[in-house]
């Protein structure tokens, strides 16, 4: 027929523009019942941390069966074998061709939603639901960090309270939270996978709360310590599992305003807490910190209980598949997005494949270790500007939070540059190389950051060493936290176009690496202040971030031929 003549002749997609952008491609080749599935699929690969189950398709698929007519009508003109394989390579050897699991739409035995129109589909909801969630999924997203940073500047009363003196401990207690964000997501995210992200912001939210106010209680150190890390496991839930649930109700043209609301969360709760945790110190001591974050999350908590919704489809089609079970008697029946995949390989594969990326995989490692250095920085100023500005500049216990704002300043203009321009030299890049897109055309955008973070330390450094105006090294931070975001938004962008299929992965690596850096470099802060000066011990800290500034164009020449060369023959 005509239409079988066009579907023969159609124009086939370059395989490297296919792995950048699968999207526009698919409605070219693909049958509509498989494309849906397919373009359902890609989208859920740059749900960041909380998707492993697309990277594991491929693993899961000696598992099913598929059924022969759908392979044939999904596969396009005969393609030569070698060809095919050499365009499947993903950087380090990591990629494989996307592989369809799901069984034919007219499988009597197969569930899948009503319809494309499906009012239980979180993709077809109204726009009031949508945005109860987004609110939701936000507030929880901005609470946990705020409550990562909100008790740095009251450290000082803690230790008198508890009698001691001791600087690590004390640089410890704030930045033992970190370590939470560090081990949380490795649990979180694949119980997600399984049982679906509603159960798992309940259980974590209710967590959340029931060990901020143990730490607002704590009798001693030890007790403090424990419930901040607990605190901190429970914590990093909406932080693993927030994007995703965007992803889940909005289409990635939509999502943009989304995805901005959440991420404010992650960037600016750390840098609005000091400044709030400063005056309620001041004013009510210091477990008024942790009380108040204990009162606002568990109001969220209990409106979330109340408006919040599943959103994930693979848990809202088991839940469906079994009802329909129960009702039909029918044992056969199983979810259109089921993989079958077992308990152990999920968990294996959620904590093995980022373990290898962050080892094996050069770009993944050294642009993860640049991004944690910067953000231990972050941190190790939480724990050293208290001392500074009570002890050198004389402000009070309550006013010592305003010396935040610098970083808070310097963190919004570098969101606002980055939002604005990444994208922009990205295509300026592109139309001057002849078209192609390449993830490398997103660093050189970074190296002016690189500059900047450790302009940033210097300036802080010796204005403190030298007790020039309170308002220079406050300016100094506001650098510093310009440069800190421009190299995160970079760096994550990056690693989410170059390992297409592995996004997931690339992203949880560099992001165990940065909480367990933020956790631990703060520990060295007090004491080589103590040791060097403000002058020296922070130029020691420029140095090294100076050190880095030819990553990113080293990356941005080279780039491309080590994520093509595997280095070390190892498959993630």
């Amino acid at each position: 027929s005509a239409g079988d003549q066009a579907y023969n002749n159609r124009p086939l997609p370059n395989h490297s523009e296919l792995l950048l952008d699968p999207q526009p491609y698919t409605s070219n080749f693909l049958p509509h019942a498989v494309r849906r599935n397919f373009d359902y699929r890609v989208t859920r690969t740059y749900s960041q941390v909380s998707n492993y189950s697309l990277e594991h398709i491929q693993d899961s698929m000696k598992h099913v069966e598929v059924d022969d007519q759908l392979v044939s009508a999904a596969t396009p003109a005969p393609i030569p074998e070698e060809d095919l394989k050499k365009s499947e390579r993903d950087l380090e050897e990591g990629s494989t061709s996307v592989e369809f699991d799901d069984p034919p739409s007219d499988d009597p035995n197969a569930v899948n939603w009503d319809g494309p129109d499906d009012p239980a589909n979180p993709q077809n909801w109204s726009t009031k639901k949508k945005t109860i969630n987004v609110i939701l999924v936000s507030s929880v997203t901005f609470v946990t960090p705020l409550a990562s940073s909100i008790f740095a500047p009251s450290i000082d009363q803690v230790m008198r309270e508890f009698h001691s003196t001791n600087e690590q401990l004390a640089s410890f207690i704030v930045s033992v939270y970190l370590l939470g964000y560090c081990f949380g997501p490795l649990v979180i995210a694949p119980l997600s996978e399984m049982y679906g992200r509603l159960p798992l912001y309940h259980i974590c939210n209710v967590l959340f709360v029931a060990f901020t106010v143990a730490c607002a209680k704590a009798p001693n150190l030890g007790g403090l310590i424990a419930f901040r890390l607990l605190a901190g496991l429970a914590g990093s839930c909406p932080l693993t599992i927030g994007a995703g649930s965007l992803a889940d109700m909005i289409s990635k043209e939509k999502r943009g305003a989304a995805m901005s609301s959440w991420a404010l969360g992650p960037l600016f709760g750390p840098v609005i807490g000091p400044i709030a945790g400063g005056y309620l110190s001041a004013a009510k001591g210091w477990r008024w910190s942790f009380w108040v974050v204990a009162i606002v999350a568990g109001a969220i908590t209990i409106v979330a209980f109340i408006f919040m919704r599943e959103t994930y489809a693979y848990a809202l089609l088991e839940k469906k598949t079994k009802k329909l079970r129960k009702e039909t008697g029918n044992t056969k029946l199983r979810s259109i997005l089921d993989n079958r995949t077992t308990t152990e390989e999920v968990f294996r594969l959620a904590i093995t494949r980022p373990t290898k990326m962050l080892l094996f995989a050069p770009i993944v490692s050294l642009l993860s270790f640049y991004m944690a250095l910067v953000y231990g920085y972050l941190y190790l100023l939480f724990t050293a500007m208290p001392s500074l500005f009570e002890g050198e500049y004389h402000f009070s216990s309550g006013s010592v939070g305003l010396s935040y704002i610098g970083l808070g300043v310097g963190s919004l203009t570098g969101l606002v540059i980055s939002g604005a321009s990444i994208d922009r030299f990205a295509q300026y890049l592109t139309s001057k190389n002849g078209g192609e897109p390449k993830p490398e055309y997103r660093l050189p955008f970074m190296g002016g950051a690189c500059f900047i973070v450790p302009a940033g330390l210097f300036m802080f450094g010796w204005s403190a060493e030298n007790k020039d105006h309170w308002i220079v090294p406050i300016i100094g931070t506001s650098f510093l936290g310009c440069g800190m975001i421009i190299v995160f938004m970079c760096i994550s962008v990056y690693l989410v176009d170059a390992y297409v299929q592995y996004a997931a992965s690339a992203i949880a690596a560099s992001t165990v690496l940065r909480s367990l850096v933020g956790a631990l470099l703060p520990l060295a802060g007090r004491s080589m202040y103590k040791s060097l000066g403000y002058g020296w011990g922070t130029s020691l800290l420029g140095f090294i971030a100076a050190a880095a500034i030819p990553l990113p164009f080293v990356f941005y020449k080279y780039g491309e031929r080590i994520r093509r060369k595997n280095l070390f023959d190892v498959k993630f």
